[in-house]
């Protein structure tokens, strides 16, 4: 299989946009590609559907076996499957890009911004090369490089036993950034215009062809031998751009346990869509709170829904638009469902940041008290009332209880992944059955 990781020195070192620019100049091609993302990211896969026209997947260790990740990887990769790695690639221990890299045999790259540095590129070259054995790391692409020093860096190359893969340039082509991240890449202005010219910066200054001769381990795909459709049920699926954080290999369990999916827009449509079940996933509410607000027959629909009994779904910006109202940033507070108690208002920095576990205090939709959950958190806003159905523990130990659920709800600010435990979203799925017959 051929394939390899971008991976970074650092968060910020210029590794989404390069990874995005080699995208684009593999689609400007025509060859068959796929892209991942290391981690629980939603962001920046957004930005590789755009630059591909097609999905892009998460490997996440945290959530998922090796073996999983592994067949993850062997059932979304294409002729050409791009990795990008997460933070800088020895960071997060067991959770890193180079662990990543390490268990799926995965080649990688390594980008330095070589900004305000001349010799002292050399020393970072050598400190990654040699931090960890194997290290997995093939060569190195280094961004904006004077062009002065270009025979430096081939020369540090060759004189280490390592691939230079290219020195990208400076450029005025940059991706707006927001509390959580990115702009996502619907809302980012002229973006196809923005990947066409990385696509010629790329083909320009970086050795695609040397980038595509990567190979690396090539894994069994039966990744949905034990998942299979067992119920005719329709799911609605909020997916606008207030709400947009799911992940996609999240909706395909569904699909291979026989639901059809239907998106809708809480931001424009006037009901939820006939289903006998419901996901509002995470995302923005807090920038389109007047929408949100004034969309009062869909707000209706909402609470109808959940009154209803059937099977609901709420994660982060999905549990906050349940509750009684959110805050903007200035703290005018607006009016939402109201299905679950408090008020959601904007805290000073990021809530409870990072990988948590969940241990369920009692049975409910979802989950079986005694049973272990992984998931992840990634908000500002925190809510006067989250819940207390889950006891959540940080890998240092800290703790704290959030969470609503019951027979029909899981709602609150962790967001899940389901080949964590595929039980999951079939106990979601037998449910909406249930309900329906």
């Amino acid at each position: 299989m051929n394939r390899f990781m971008i991976a970074g020195t650092k968060s910020g070192c210029g590794k989404t946009t390069i990874t995005c620019a080699i995208l684009a100049a593999m689609k400007a091609r025509g060859l068959d590609t796929c892209a991942f993302k290391a981690g629980p990211d939603y962001i920046d896969p957004g930005f590789h559907r755009r630059a591909l026209g097609t999905p892009s997947h998460n490997l996440d260790i945290f959530f998922c076996t090796s073996d999983t990740v592994r067949r993850l990887l062997s059932e979304y990769s294409g002729r050409y499957t791009v990795i990008e790695g997460v933070m800088g690639y020895y960071d997060g221990g067991d959770t890193s890009a180079h662990h990543t890299a390490e268990i799926s045999e995965t080649n990688s790259v390594i980008v330095i911004d070589c900004q305000g540095m001349s010799d002292s590129i050399g020393a970072v070259m050598s400190g990654y090369l040699n931090y960890r054995k194997p290290s997995n790391i093939a060569g190195f692409i280094f961004n904006r490089l004077p062009a002065t020093l270009v025979d430096m860096v081939k020369k540090l190359c060759k004189d280490m036993g390592t691939e230079f893969f290219g020195a990208f340039p400076r450029s005025n082509i940059s991706f707006d950034s927001r509390h959580l991240g990115l702009v996502q890449a619907q809302e980012t202005e002229s973006l196809q215009a923005k990947l066409n010219k990385l696509a010629e910066i790329a083909e320009q200054n970086l050795y695609i062809d040397k980038l595509l001769t990567l190979t690396g381990g090539k894994f069994d795909r039966c990744l949905f031998e034990n998942i299979h459709p067992s119920h005719d049920i329709t799911i609605a699926v909020a997916m606008d751009d207030a709400f947009s954080f799911i992940y996609p290999e999240n909706l395909d369990i569904l699909r291979n346990l026989g639901c059809r999916i239907v998106t809708f827009s809480p931001l424009a449509d006037p009901s939820v869509p006939e289903a006998d079940g419901l996901i509002l996933s995470g995302g923005y509410p807090e920038l389109h709170l007047e929408k949100l607000a004034g969309n009062s027959s869909m707000l209706a629909s909402v609470r109808q829904f959940y009154e209803s009994g059937k099977p609901v779904i709420a994660e982060c910006g999905g549990f906050m638009y349940l509750t009684h109202s959110i805050s903007s940033e200035s703290g005018r507070l607006f009016p939402m469902v109201g299905a679950l108690p408090g008020d959601c208002i904007k805290g000073d920095r990021l809530r409870n940041f990072g990988y948590v576990t969940l241990e369920p205090a009692y049975d409910s939709l979802l989950f079986r008290k005694g049973q272990t959950v992984p998931a992840h958190e990634f908000h500002y806003w925190q809510c006067s009332q989250s819940g207390d159905a889950f006891n959540a523990v940080k890998r240092d130990g800290r703790c704290w209880v959030t969470g609503y659920a019951s027979p029909t709800i899981y709602a609150g600010f962790p967001h899940l992944y389901f080949w964590a435990d595929p039980e999951i979203p079939k106990r979601f799925v037998q449910k909406c059955a249930s309900i329906k017959c």
